[in-house]
């Protein structure tokens, strides 16, 4: 089977094709024909970043092939989608059970990978502030696949206006379709009237600029791999809060919360309510392209690569 890895650090033109065997299922594993695998930024960054190389992993979507000892959920033939921590970017790959979902027959596996995992996410950080009706959102990295899915959720939640802040006025389009009331630029001077909670998914040096945006009281939700520094002043004379969201505890601590959100985003994307956005399928083996088009932010919603 073919397989993407990367011997180095570096950019994408680091990341190599290559034939290996099928691996085999062990205790609790799926081993799963992937039709669809989603390209994060925190995998992005590790291969440009990362101090050695590491399987690349990620989102994927696909049929079961085969299941290993243990396995009492999935069969051979069903449609399932959930998080790879070895390697994704395979046609065949190895999926844990307890990260497994199944697919409802309505949706495609490339609609599953842009929805379940950005999904969860973007519920789980918009949760995680404490979301009171009439609150003001701002969503950064808002034309991203989970920023995307944070505006949607922000507009069914009752927020009283939604802001999206992009990095480029040619984004300003596509957010507004999802639900944006307005749109700001990062490099603005001012991000307008200030917001009652701020979801970041960008972090870095957009932390002073999103802090600044919150209200008295405001919230911050920071759940990017991009790390930054918060001026603690900045909080003080706001009497605001930062909330740090991790995507992975949820799922590890609390099966059922899990669980909840899963079934209700299904639900959600059922009666329309939330749409995912699929920017590109690219090839498995053009994996490079896909992560190009990452790391310049010129994405509006999920990268897709399909074998």
């Amino acid at each position: 089977m073919r397989r993407v890895r990367y011997e180095v650090s570096g950019g994408p033109e680091v990341l190599l094709a290559e034939e290996v065997p099928v691996p085999e299922p062990g205790p609790g594993e799926l081993l799963v024909r992937t039709e669809a695998i989603g390209v994060t930024l925190p995998v992005v960054r590790k291969v440009r970043e990362g101090t050695a190389p590491v399987p690349l992993g990620g989102e994927v979507a696909g049929t079961v092939v085969a299941v290993g000892e243990g396995v009492l959920g999935f069969a051979a033939g069903d449609r399932v989608t959930g998080l790879c921590f070895s390697h994704a970017y395979a046609e065949l790959a190895l999926l844990h059970e307890t990260m497994a979902s199944p697919v409802p027959d309505r949706a495609t596996t490339v609609e599953a990978v842009a929805l379940v995992r950005s999904g969860l996410v973007a519920r789980g950080a918009y949760e995680a502030a404490h979301p009171r009706p009439g609150d003001a959102v701002l969503v950064t990295a808002a034309a991203s696949a989970v920023g995307s899915l944070a505006l949607q959720y922000a507009k069914a939640g009752g927020a009283s206006r939604v802001v999206a802040a992009v990095s480029s006025a040619d984004k300003e389009e596509f957010v507004r379709a999802l639900g944006a009331d307005e749109v700001v630029l990062y490099g603005d001077e001012s991000w307008g009237d200030p917001v009652d909670v701020v979801i970041d998914g960008v972090g870095g040096d957009l932390l002073g600029p999103a802090v600044r945006a919150l209200a008295p009281d405001g919230r911050l939700v920071a759940f990017s791999s991009g790390g930054g520094t918060i001026d603690a002043y900045e909080l003080l004379i706001r009497s605001a809060s930062v909330i740090g969201f991790h995507m992975a505890a949820i799922a590890r601590d609390k099966p059922d919360v899990y669980a909840r959100w899963l079934h209700e985003l299904w639900e959600l994307h059922r009666n329309r309510t939330l749409r995912p956005q699929v920017f590109a399928e690219i090839p498995l083996t053009e994996a490079a392209r896909a992560h190009e088009i990452i790391e310049s932010r010129g994405n509006l919603g999920k990268v897709v690569l399909v074998p």
